[in-house]
């Protein structure tokens, strides 16, 4: 597995493997888990090539939420991946994905669905979101993107922006994967005590 930090060794690799055959990408903000590992094996399923990423959004995190703590397992995450054979794992940096001197930069809405359901309790997190997308699409190109439908509405928001942008990207869902008391897994299920991990089990 080659991983990669600079966009343009980036749009180099990826650019090579294109004309030889497809590209699926699989977005993700590290701390893996056999969530996001089932998404990389589907992603091997249906394409020549697999990309992942792992970049920490800023955008999508509101002021009290777990930016600064949110966990960083990138060796870990490296080990995992090369392990399940991903071909390339990007890691871009934040100035890379957000260059410091474009700070009133466009961004990338969903009206109403960005604004309903969690939306509505996480005030421009799907914006943070759609606009990372959308970066990474732009740097990646990749044919396919896969992502988990744990988070669906996120799902809706990327299949509704990539139409409307008319991106040439085809976005897969997959299935959640889920622990064995059914309980959807999520890199923040360790913020859960026992207690709470039972009562989620049950929603």
């Amino acid at each position: 597995m080659i991983t990669i930090g600079e966009v343009n060794e980036l749009r180099s690799q990826v650019d090579a493997w294109r004309r030889g055959g497809n590209v699926a990408f699989v977005p993700t903000m590290g701390n893996l888990h056999d969530g996001h590992l089932q998404l990389v094996r589907h992603a091997q399923s249906i394409a020549d090539r697999v990309v992942v990423s792992i970049f920490v959004n800023p955008t999508q995190f509101g002021p009290n939420e777990d930016y600064a703590s949110y966990p960083r397992t990138l060796a870990e995450d490296t080990q995992a991946l090369a392990e399940a054979d991903a071909d390339l794992l990007f890691t871009p940096a934040v100035e890379a994905m957000y260059p410091p001197d474009l700070a009133e930069a466009p961004y990338v809405e969903v009206p109403g669905l960005g604004d309903i359901l969690c939306g509505a309790f996480r005030p421009g997190h799907f914006s943070g979101v759609a606009t990372v997308v959308a970066k990474l699409f732009s740097l990646v190109q990749p044919d396919i993107a896969v992502f988990g439908e744990k988070d669906y509405q996120q799902l809706i928001v990327i299949r509704r922006m990539t139409r409307a942008l008319c991106l040439p990207v085809e976005i897969e869902g997959m299935a959640t994967v889920r622990e064995a008391s059914g309980l959807a897994i999520s890199s923040r299920n360790r913020y859960l005590d026992a207690a709470q991990r039972e009562t989620a089990a049950i929603l």
